[in-house]
């Protein structure tokens, strides 16, 4: 949270019993307008809650009760929170009065053995891939403000702004090689230039594409390269990995390709005032 929330406020609900924590629910918040406002830091696909997994089914539904309670106490005139693929806590939210939605990801879960990646993704993903192959070289030491400058360019190229800044980018992706839970990769030219990049986090449970970018006239299915290469070398590290959106039809349709499945992501959202994340512009 200090990494994806630098220079914000953030603070967690905690549930204890019997003197030690339960449960926790970590969360951003913000104001503008004097209104209060609770989201998911940038960056981030979902956050808990996380609930002690000794307890037993009963405790489990109070702890959450307790801390859904306790989010809607915040008095936010808007929240949004997403849950992990597969957790139905969603119901305790809606006990106090949040709306539920729920939006995808794609997924290999488990993570598949490499030799199959190629049997599991459409023709579509093996096309020029031998063409990719021989024209770039894969480099798995691409620096954090090599991949934000290009990361920026990208975007500022396709909707004429970057919605991350370079140094919340840079922080990231440091703060995670740092410590040992992160791949970044690219993919580089004749001349070395830096061509093409992709950013997953990990932990033993997941990983999660979280950034990438490319140039203009990188060759077509790249990208295919580029991850066929993390999840070779995530595999044995961590047990699934997530694409880590979907909702729009055309990046669903670019997962999907690789083999991925298509699974639900838990959100409960609530305002109190009309069309407030247009208002707030949060």
């Amino acid at each position: 949270m200090e990494t994806v929330c630098e220079g914000k406020q953030w603070d967690v609900l905690i549930s204890k019993g019997h003197g030690t924590i339960s449960g926790a629910l970590p969360f951003l918040y913000g104001k503008k307008f004097g209104l209060k406002y609770i989201l998911l830091p940038q960056l981030t696909p979902w956050g808990g809650p996380w609930v002690e997994p000794t307890l037993d089914a009963d405790s489990q539904h109070w702890v959450l009760e307790a801390l859904a309670a306790g989010l809607r106490r915040q008095k936010a005139v808007l929240c949004l929170q997403r849950f992990a693929p597969r957790e139905n806590i969603w119901q305790h939210f809606e006990n106090q009065r949040f709306s539920h939605t729920t939006h995808y990801t794609y997924r290999f879960d488990p993570l598949p053995l490499p030799e199959e990646l190629p049997a599991l993704a459409d023709r579509g993903r093996k096309r020029q891939l031998e063409a990719v192959n021989q024209m770039y070289t894969i480099d798995k030491h691409v620096t954090a403000e090599e991949f934000a400058k290009l990361h920026i360019d990208y975007w500022e190229r396709r909707s004429g702004h970057d919605l991350l800044s370079m140094e919340f980018i840079k922080r990231v992706c440091a703060s995670a090689l740092d410590r040992g839970q992160a791949l970044l990769y690219g993919l580089r030219d004749g001349q070395g230039t830096l061509m093409a990049a992709r950013f997953v986090v990990y932990d033993k449970h997941c990983a999660y594409a979280l950034m990438s970018a490319m140039r203009p006239e990188t060759l077509r299915n790249s990208m295919t390269v580029l991850v066929w290469a993390m999840l070779t070398d995530l595999y044995g590290k961590t047990e699934a990995f997530d694409f880590e959106g979907g909702t729009d039809t055309g990046v669903g349709h670019f997962y999907s390709s690789f083999g991925a499945k298509k699974t639900q992501l838990h959100c409960i959202y609530r305002s109190l005032i009309p069309f407030g994340k247009k208002i707030l512009h949060v």
